[in-house]
C-alpha cells in the first residue's frame, strides 16, 4: 500500500537577494526518508530552512497533512532540525542541551526529567549526561543533537549535512544510527547533502541545482538515468558518449559511437543520442568469458588513477572509464598498455535525446 503525502511544497519561491529558491514543487510521503542532493551553493540548506519556517516565502505554499502552514511560526510546526555543526549550547551539559526544547514548552520539571532520561536511554547516551559539548566526539555530538531534536516529538526530522563533520568510521556508524532512529520513531525525515554516498540512504532523492529541483525519483533512477549532461556530470556518471542509432529491433538498439558499437534498450528507432554509463557498472577482464553482458568491448589500459584507498579509476584508450577495487586490480594484475575487455549490460545504459 502506497503511503500518503504528508508534506507538500507548491510553487515555493524565496528571494535571498543574490540567490533565489525557484518554483519548488515536492510531495514527501509519510515515514519517508527523503534526500535533497546537490552541489555546494545549490540552495539545499535554504530549502530546508524554508520548510522549517525560518524564511518568508516570496510565492507558493507549504502544506502539512493538507493544512497550509506557510505563515505558521517555526515553533508551531512540530519540526526537529539538526544542523551540520549540531549547534549545541557550549555552556550547557548534555542533559540540559537535550531538555532545552521541553523547557521552552514550559513542561513540569518532573516530566522534563522523565522524558530526557528516557531519550538518553533510547540513544544509549546516559553516561554522557554531565559532559559538555567541547568534551564530546563528533559522533557523540551528533547523537546529542538528534536527541534534542527528537525529544519534542516532531512530525518531521530535518537534517542539514548531518555526517559532514565525521571521520569515515564514525560516519558509517552515524548513518546506521540515523536510519534506526528514523525507522524506530516512525518519522518523516528530510536530509540535505552534497555527498552521493549519503544520498543512497534515501527512499527517494530530489536533485537541486541553482535553487531549482531538476529531478526527483528513487536512487537507482537518479544515479543511473540522469535527465541531462549537467546532472550526469554532478552525479559522477563519467561515461557520457555521443552516438547514433543504426537499428532498433523490439526495443534493443544498436548505437554507433566514435570508437565502438553499443547495444542498449531504447524507445527511439533512429537518430542521434547521448549515452550515460556509470563507471562502476562496467566489468573488466583480460580474456573473453561467458556471461549475460550484452556489450563486450576490446581496448587497452591508458591510465590508472587512485580515487580512494579502496577504489581505482581505469581509463581506456577508447575513452571508457571504469571503477574497480584495489583488490580487483591486484587479482587482474592490470597495467598500463594491457589489453582488456570492458563488459556491461544493455540495461545499465541510460539513453537520452
Amino acid at each position: 500500500m502506497s503511503l500518503k503525502s504528508i508534506l507538500s511544497l507548491k510553487n515555493v519561491s524565496a528571494d535571498f537577494g543574490d540567490f533565489y529558491i525557484k518554483n519548488i514543487n515536492l510531495e514527501i510521503k509519510e515515514k519517508e526518508y527523503f534526500v535533497i542532493l546537490g552541489p555546494t551553493g545549490a540552495g539545499k540548506t535554504l530549502l530546508l530552512e524554508i520548510i522549517a519556517g525560518f524564511h518568508k516565502l516570496k510565492e507558493g505554499q507549504i502544506f502539512i497533512m493538507g493544512k497550509n502552514i506557510s505563515k505558521i511560526p517555526p515553533n508551531e510546526r512540530k519540526i526537529g532540525f539538526v544542523y551540520q555543526d549540531y549547534s549545541l549550547f557550549p555552556h550547557m551539559n548534555v542533559e540540559n542541551n537535550i531538555s532545552f526544547g521541553l523547557e521552552m514548552q514550559k513542561l513540569k520539571r518532573a516530566e522534563i526529567r522523565r522524558r530526557t532520561s528516557s531519550m538518553m536511554d533510547r540513544l544509549k547516551i546516559n553516561h554522557l549526561k554531565n559532559r559538555y559539548p567541547i568534551t564530546l566526539s563528533g559522533g557523540e555530538q551528533q547523537k546529542i543533537a538528534l536527541a534534542r531534536a527528537l525529544i519534542i516529538n516532531p512530525e518531521f526530522l530535518l537534517l542539514d549535512e548531518p555526517f559532514g563533520a565525521l571521520d569515515p568510521v564514525s560516519k558509517k556508524q552515524a548513518m546506521k544510527v540515523v536510519k534506526e532512529i528514523h525507522s524506530n520513531n516512525n518519522l518523516t525525515t528530510i536530509e540535505v547533502t552534497h555527498n552521493q554516498d549519503e544520498a543512497i540512504l534515501g527512499d527517494r532523492i530530489s536533485l537541486i541545482m541553482n535553487g531549482e529541483i531538476v529531478d526527483t525519483g528513487p536512487p537507482k533512477q537518479i544515479f543511473n538515468a540522469p535527465k541531462n549532461i549537467s546532472n550526469a556530470n554532478f552525479l559522477g556518471v563519467e561515461n557520457i558518449i555521443s552516438g547514433e542509432i543504426t537499428k532498433n529491433i523490439e526495443g534493443y538498439a544498436e548505437v554507433k559511437t566514435k570508437n565502438f558499437m553499443i547495444n542498449c534498450l531504447s524507445k527511439f528507432n533512429s537518430g542521434k543520442v547521448t549515452l550515460f554509463i556509470r563507471p562502476e557498472n562496467i566489468v573488466l577482464s583480460q580474456s573473453p568469458f561467458k556471461s549475460s553482458l550484452r556489450n563486450n568491448i576490446h581496448s587497452k589500459v591508458k591510465e590508472l588513477f587512485l580515487i580512494s584507498k579502496e577504489l581505482i579509476q581505469i581509463s581506456l584508450e577508447n575513452g571508457l572509464k571504469v571503477y574497480i577495487t584495489n583488490n580487483a586490480k591486484e587479482d587482474l594484475d592490470i597495467k598500463v598498455g594491457d589489453d582488456v575487455i570492458a563488459s556491461f549490460k544493455a540495461t545499465s545504459i541510460s539513453l537520452k535525446r
